[in-house]
């Protein structure tokens, strides 16, 4: 145990390793320009402060459930398999407060009885879901295991809050994890993770959960979005995921210089080059996609690793190292070493 987060030791036994990889993104594209006609910012402003030029939105009869379908069956296809016996879905914004949503989704993959569930932690909730499959694997609970991230963020923000409405889109993005040797290519390494609670109102809904029901009716419509304080969330942004990250690549036994890629949650491309900063790697081996899809929260992650691959920025045998931070105040860090093979299905 660390003084910023906990971490896993790994073991002797099997080990999480990657074999498929897939993403969806809703095809509506909202470019910079159509928010500009409803609220007061501009383009050069959103560029400049987020570094997103455009954004995904689901269409209104399309949910998260909807969105990790697609996902999840692209990456079960990338695996080469029709089978998984779990499924972890990651996402803050469920297609309802009761159920989860992860057994609606297993059943329209075609999984009937499989365990599925879902993990709330913010936009850090894939690398944990991807931890959780890890624990599921070593236990010898699971052989494979599906772990999704989807979110429809857009159903959670003011459309006229500049401080909120230029940030997020919607999208999904998956991956197979199957039991192997801790030292394949593809194999996770050990996770850095915590979480602070005593700043679990810095991004929040207000309304909506049991904490309110007893002003339900009263709520104004304002507390039924996200709220964020900006300045607070990049403060501890930069400085936990800066922190996780240096400490997974330890204990994986890497120096930073050695990292090819590092793949962080795409929040805010200030957050991003200044986390790249503090960990002395250079904006080269550091992919980017939140100016074409903005901030997806849990979906970040996976999403990042498709369009990485897709491109050709993923090599065979390059040491990635992952990071997210988010609500909660929640954060994970790992690591792998890019196998062969692997090809991403969008």
């Amino acid at each position: 145990m660390t003084s910023t987060a906990g971490a896993t030791e790994r073991g002797r036994g099997a080990t999480a390793v990657l074999t498929g990889l897939g993403a969806w993104l809703p095809p509506r594209r909202v470019p910079n320009s159509e928010l500009c006609t409803r609220m007061d910012t501009s383009d050069q402003w959103i560029r400049e402060r987020i570094g997103i030029a455009e954004r995904r939105i689901a269409e209104p009869h399309v949910a998260t459930g909807d969105m990790a379908v697609e996902a999840g069956a692209r990456a079960m296809a990338s695996a080469g398999t029709a089978t998984v016996d779990a499924l972890v879905l990651a996402s803050n914004t469920p297609d309802r407060l009761c159920p989860a949503t992860a057994p609606w989704v297993a059943h329209r993959l075609g999984l009937p009885a499989v365990p599925a569930f879902d993990v709330m932690a913010g936009c850090s909730g894939f690398v944990y879901g991807c931890t959780v499959a890890d624990g599921l694997i070593a236990a010898g609970a699971a052989r494979r295991v599906l772990v999704i991230g989807a979110e429809t963020m857009t159903s959670l923000v003011n459309p006229d809050d500049r401080n909120t409405a230029p940030i997020f889109g919607d999208g999904a993005g998956a991956v197979v994890l199957e039991a192997g040797p801790p030292h394949a290519e593809g194999a996770l390494g050990p996770v850095v993770w915590g979480s602070d609670g005593s700043l679990a109102d810095a991004i929040a809904v207000p309304a909506g959960g049991a904490r309110g029901r007893h002003r339900r009716d009263r709520a104004a419509p304002e507390e039924h979005f996200v709220h964020m304080r900006g300045n607070e969330v990049f403060r501890h942004a930069v400085r936990r995921m800066t922190a996780a990250a240096r400490e997974a690549a330890a204990r994986a036994g890497w120096e930073l210089h050695e990292v090819d890629r590092l793949i962080a949650h795409q929040a805010n491309g200030r957050i991003t080059s200044v986390v790249a900063d503090g960990l002395e790697i250079p904006a080269a081996r550091v992919p980017s996609n939140i100016g074409e899809v903005g901030n997806t929260a849990a979906a970040s992650v996976p999403l990042l690793l498709a369009h990485a691959a897709d491109e050709g920025g993923l090599k065979p045998g390059h040491k990635v190292l992952v990071v997210a931070f988010g609500s909660g105040l929640a954060w994970a860090a790992t690591t792998l070493v890019w196998p062969a093979g692997l090809a991403a299905r969008r």
